[in-house]
This record gives C-alpha cells, sequence and structure tokens, in this order.
C-alpha cells in the first residue's frame, strides 16, 4: 500500500519561496505518477504540477514558471518549489500517486488512487 506524508508547509510572506516534500512509502517514487495539488478555500481542488515515470513534468498554466516539481529518488519524495508565492497560492496542498498503465501511462486529471493529508501553504 502507498502511502504519502506531505511535509513543508507553513506560512511565508508574498514573494518567498517555499519547498513541499512528499515521503513515499510502500513504493518507489520514480516508478509512480506522481503530482502536487492544491485546495483553496472557495474553491475546487486543482492541478499544480504532476511528473510522469519518465520524469517529464506537466505544470498547471497559471503557476507555470513558478514552480517546479522533482523527485529525489535517494529520499524517494517528491518535491515542489514555489517561488513569488501570492496570497491567491495559500491553501492546502496534496501530494498524490499512482501506478503508471501498461505502457506507461498515467491518469488523467486527478484521478489518482493515493493521496497524502496535505500541507498547509499561508502566503501573507
Amino acid at each position: 500500500q502507498v502511502q504519502l506524508v506531505e511535509s513543508g508547509g507553513g506560512s511565508v510572506q508574498a514573494g518567498g519561496s517555499q519547498k513541499l516534500s512528499c515521503q513515499v512509502s510502500g513504493s518507489t517514487a520514480r516508478r509512480l505518477c506522481m503530482g502536487w495539488y492544491r485546495q483553496i478555500p472557495g474553491k475546487e481542488r486543482e492541478a499544480v504540477a504532476r511528473i510522469d515515470i519518465n520524469d517529464r513534468p506537466q505544470y498547471a498554466g497559471s503557476l507555470e514558471g513558478r514552480v517546479t516539481i522533482f523527485r529525489d529518488n535517494a529520499k524517494n519524495t517528491l518535491n515542489l518549489e514555489i517561488n513569488n508565492l501570492k496570497a491567491e497560492d495559500t491553501g492546502m496542498y496534496y501530494c498524490a500517486a499512482a501506478e503508471a498503465g501498461w505502457a506507461g501511462q498515467c491518469p488523467d486529471g486527478s484521478d489518482y488512487a493515493y493521496w497524502g493529508q496535505g500541507t498547509q501553504v499561508t502566503v501573507s
């Protein structure tokens, strides 16, 4: 059973940066389709960034240029760096994972099987 535990959230001033980490257990991060999602108050959960099993990233249009998603294979983690944080980035950030399909394809949208509990990012 894959388990995901996020860390790195907290309070940060606008214009600052934050690094979020997702510790993977029960599997190997580099073999999973993975992603970061966020839930902003009053809005639906949205994708922030995703990465496939070939380490190809995909970023949400509204955040592209400010975020970087990457794995640390030695630590078996998925990470997200967010730069130039804005007040509207405040929300709960979730790590998600899924096994790739038989051809290596990753799920569409937010159809991921495994989710962490989330880590709160507050920008003021």
